[in-house]
């Protein structure tokens, strides 16, 4: 299956909706465009991952990737994911204890949401 990035700007928040499957085939696509745009400036990243149908290490490899980049500069990374096979997928590898996850863009670009620990 093919990947689909579609950004969009969501009060400060740089979204990029992600479809498809995100396999060893498809992730360097996916880093490259997080990359654009954390190097384009964007600060608080949130990848919405509801229209994904697989997900395998080495896209959680290009997650944790742009989690490390976004901290290096101040910035917050937040992962929209509602379906339970990939929620099962970061509990199994305790990414979930990493990534903020939430249910829904709505509640990924709350105020206070960015950084949920402050």
């Amino acid at each position: 299956m093919e990947l689909s990035l579609t950004t969009r700007t969501i009060a400060e928040h740089a979204v990029l909706e992600v479809g498809g499957e995100v396999d060893v085939y498809t992730a360097p696509r996916l880093r490259e465009r997080l990359v654009e745009m954390v190097d384009g400036g964007a600060r608080q990243v949130v990848v919405d991952l509801g229209r994904v149908d697989f997900l395998d290490s080495t896209g959680l490899g290009v997650l944790v990737g742009a989690l490390k980049r976004l901290r290096a500069v101040g910035g917050s990374f937040g992962l929209v994911c509602d379906k339970e096979p990939l929620l099962k997928i970061f509990r199994i590898t305790a990414l979930d204890q990493v990534f903020p996850l939430y249910p829904s863009i709505e509640a990924a670009t709350a105020p206070g949401a960015a950084n949920p620990t402050a």
